[in-house]
Order: structure tokens, then sequence, then C-alpha cells
């Protein structure tokens, strides 16, 4: 499996954590009366569930980007100068503006 699938079903998996730690947190709680109406309904499943699926692809995605994001920083160990081989100039340049 490419590294890359394996690092996004990673971060998905932490999304999916979080999310189910949230919607504890939620609950536990209860904002917004939350709890009650979702355990005091009997379509209240279907309202968790819902809470924890769309928070989980929230915070999955927000997982990737960080992890994406940070893959530069974690590979640059060297303190070579970067950016292209600009050609510099000790003396000024002569440039003709408005030619007649």
């Amino acid at each position: 499996m490419p590294k890359l699938v394996k690092v996004y079903i990673q971060q998905v998996a932490i999304g999916f954590a979080l999310s189910a730690v949230f919607t504890g947190i939620l609950l536990y709680w209860n904002v917004a009366n939350l709890r009650h109406l979702l355990l005091g309904s009997s379509e209240g499943w279907l309202g968790l569930f819902l809470i924890f699926f769309f928070n989980g692809l929230v915070f999955a995605g927000v997982q990737f980007a960080i992890r994406i994001m940070r893959m530069g920083y974690e590979d640059d160990d060297d303190d070579d100068p970067r950016g292209g081989s600009r050609v510099r100039h000790t003396e000024p340049l002569a440039v003709r503006i408005g030619a007649k």
C-alpha cells in the first residue's frame, strides 16, 4: 500500500476518534439541551450518528491537511539555501526609460 494511503487512513481514524470524543463531550455537557433531544426521541440515534459522522469528516479532513502540510518540514533537516540561482549584480545597471 502506498505511503500516502496509509497516512490518509491513519488520519481518518484519528479524525473519527476525535469526533467520538467531541460528540461525547457535547452529550456530557448537554450543550443546547442536545442530550435530552437525542436520548429522548425514538429517532435520536440517527441524529447522534449524523453528528458523529459529519464531525468525523471535518476532523479527518483537518487532520489530513495538517499532516500533509507538515510533511515538508519533517524531511527538511538540511540548512541549504532554497530558491533559484539568482544572478546578483554588484553594480547598478543603466536602464533607459521612455525611449524616443
